[in-house]
């Protein structure tokens, strides 16, 4: 019997083998049913993605990265994630990549044999020079995925935490990784469609990885978005709305906040609660870990938040 064959991926699954026979109300309330699967499959594994989060956090905080690997869906998921990261926390580029078996060319057509090549994966982590500053993310559904497999592999000889995103388990990333992550949302309504329930539950896991970690470096105070510079008027707006609700202030107060910190809402919302200067808010949060409430709470003595 071959592997395949146990691989709860590309098992049939029983509520879905006449699914072409429902018409389209029923394919759609069949989806909705086995997507709810998801949300339970990705709670499952909650604590091990939380332990992805803090790695992930502690990796930034020493300069580190995020580096996703994946192949096919697996690798688009990556690469969005790894995108989403800039505009949302104002992060470089190379903060948090992604990388996809076939390279770009990939994101919108089949790279054939691609994922087969491990050493390819290797060589990719090598060429970025990964070390133990560095999280690498294995995303393989099947967690068999050989590109996956070896770049994970180089990752780990060269000392960086290796988590491994798979919705079996066991499986062969499983094996390879520091930390094992399986959602387990079961055989797709397509068999081998893991684009399906299994795609849904990776995006999951890859929003909480990011979200959690910028949210734990300070990225965030509560449930705002403050560390971004607004580059356009969409942007301009969300800013000096901040400051008026957080700070307290009227419009033009915030607009001159802004402009007298450069345009950056985390730094002229800490300088107006601090009562200091844009240079000496920019010290407290390195000394807070970029933090907002900590530095206002550790130069005022109150928490102003």
């Amino acid at each position: 019997m071959a592997l395949e064959d146990h691989l709860l991926t590309e098992a049939r699954n029983p509520r879905s083998t006449a699914i072409d026979a429902v018409g389209a109300l029923g394919i759609v309330e069949l989806m909705n049913d086995e997507d709810l699967k998801v949300v339970a499959a990705v709670r499952a594994e909650a604590a091990n993605i939380a332990q992805a989060v803090e790695w992930t956090a502690e990796r930034f905080r020493r300069g580190g990265r995020l580096i996703y690997v994946g192949a096919g869906t697996s690798g688009r998921l990556g690469v969005l994630d790894a995108s989403e990261c800039p505009p949302t926390f104002s992060t470089p580029p190379e903060m948090v990549v992604g990388l996809i078996a076939g390279g770009p060319p990939a994101l919108t057509r089949s790279i054939e044999g691609a994922e087969d090549r491990a050493d390819v994966g290797a060589a990719e982590i090598a060429a970025m020079n990964v070390d133990d500053r560095d999280v690498v993310v294995g995303i393989a559904s099947s967690g068999r995925t050989p590109y996956v497999l070896g770049a994970v592999r180089e990752a780990k000889r060269r000392g960086a935490a290796t988590v491994g995103i798979a919705c079996n388990r066991p499986s062969l990333l499983g094996a390879e990784v520091d930390l094992d992550v399986a959602l387990l949302v079961g055989p797709e309504v397509i068999a081998g469609s893991t684009r399906l329930k299994s795609g849904t539950a990776t995006k999951m896991a890859l929003n909480m990885i990011t979200t959690g970690a910028m949210i734990l470096i300070g990225k965030t105070l509560g449930d705002r978005m403050i560390d971004f510079t607004p580059v356009n008027e969409k942007l301009r707006i969300r800013a000096r709305r901040m400051l008026r609700e957080l700070a307290e202030v009227d419009d033009a107060r915030a607009g001159e906040l802004l402009a007298a910190s450069g345009g950056r809402l985390k730094v002229a919302l800490t300088a107006h609660l601090a009562g200091v200067d844009p240079e000496e808010a920019e010290a407290l949060l390195e000394s807070h870990g970029g933090q907002v409430r900590r530095a206002v709470e550790a130069k005022t003595g109150a928490s102003r938040l």
